[in-house]
């Protein structure tokens, strides 16, 4: 996360009602392991287990329930890692409670966007009296340091407990993602890479108990980092591409990388591949007769609804209007299009 505060715009977390286009059968085309980024609704207590075990990557769960919980849930991982949980909505005194190294933890009332981040060593327990909807990131360790490696702030020693804090760029950036969670297609591998790394900066930065603070560095990228980079992207449009694959073919870091490409062309490459998607689409609109649902699928968009709402923000109209405007029957364009 930036130091500014400000949640990161991410072009393919966008949605929209879909249109009656034809569609051509063809393969799902799945994004982000489900497992990874989902949204879990429980409506019966008895379902809500005892152990709730977070996968050993970063992941994020939206979990709401109109019923509270019989019992508390005890939080673990496979591997060390920070539980970042987001309330979207208010919980009264009496219906929250939080238990840290087996030990109370105070806990005041819970309004909406409030954030909770726990180092799950601490095998922390939660109940809820009450219906309840949180989205819970689990950032492991592992891509901490990393972040940590490339601010050069050496070793961690820790990181503070917070509890009901406002944290407005935790706040920001749980709205801004919200209505994409459990969505198919979205987000991109690439995005959720930046994310993990935007919240893994910002958790560093407010939380962490640091040695001495970041030293960050940014340069642009090298003519043939830059090349190889475009090749990559212009080869995964569909965004499966991982930020560290990027990162590996060009001799850098992942945070170092991610610096390096916005300062070379303005934007993140995640953002980036989303305006190079609608260039393709362009392309395709101009030269074939092609439904707008087929070339959302060819150009890497899992939904026409996302291909729809991104082009519309891109360009400043929609992609049937786009083409009404510029297709001509005989396949040419009209005059003074480029």
């Amino acid at each position: 996360m930036s130091a500014s505060g400000r949640a990161p715009q991410s072009d393919d977390w966008s949605v929209e009602n879909p249109r009656s286009d034809h569609q051509r059968p063809r393969a799902p085309m799945p994004a982000v392991d489900t497992g990874l980024v989902r949204h879990l609704r429980v409506n019966d207590s008895s379902l809500i287990p005892a152990v709730w075990r977070a996968p050993a990557a970063f992941s994020v769960l939206r979990l709401e329930s109109e019923c509270g919980m019989t019992d508390r849930i005890t939080k673990v991982a496979s591997a060390p890692a920070l539980l970042v949980s987001v309330s979207i909505r208010s919980l009264a005194i009496s219906d929250y409670q939080l238990w840290v190294d087996d030990k109370l933890v105070p806990t005041p009332f819970i309004p909406a966007f409030r954030s909770n981040v726990v180092d799950l060593d601490a095998r922390p327990q939660c109940w809820a009296g009450s219906a309840f909807d949180y989205v819970h990131y689990h950032v492991p360790r592992k891509a901490l340091d990393d972040i940590a490696a490339d601010f050069a702030v050496g070793s961690v020693e820790g990181y503070k407990l917070a509890v009901g804090e406002e944290d407005l760029v935790l706040s920001q950036l749980t709205k801004s993602i919200l209505p994409h969670i459990g969505r198919e297609g979205s987000p991109s591998p690439l995005s959720v890479d930046y994310l993990q790394l935007l919240l893994g900066a910002h958790l560093l930065q407010r939380y962490a108990r640091l040695q001495r603070p970041p030293r960050i560095t940014t340069a642009g990228l090298g003519p043939l980092q830059k090349r190889r980079a475009l090749e990559l992207l212009n080869g995964n449009l569909a965004g499966r591409i991982r930020l560290s694959d990027l990162a590996h073919e060009c001799g850098l870091s992942i945070g170092h990388f991610a610096r390096s490409f916005k300062a070379a062309f303005g934007i993140p490459a995640h953002r980036w591949l989303v305006h190079r998607r609608v260039e393709r689409s362009k392309e395709l609109m101009t030269q074939t007769a092609e439904s707008l649902a087929d070339i959302a699928a060819d150009v890497g968009f899992a939904e026409q609804a996302t291909f729809t709402r991104a082009f519309r923000r891109i360009v400043g109209v929609s992609p049937g209007r786009w083409r009404r405007d510029h297709f001509r029957p005989d396949g040419r364009r009209r005059r003074g299009d480029r």
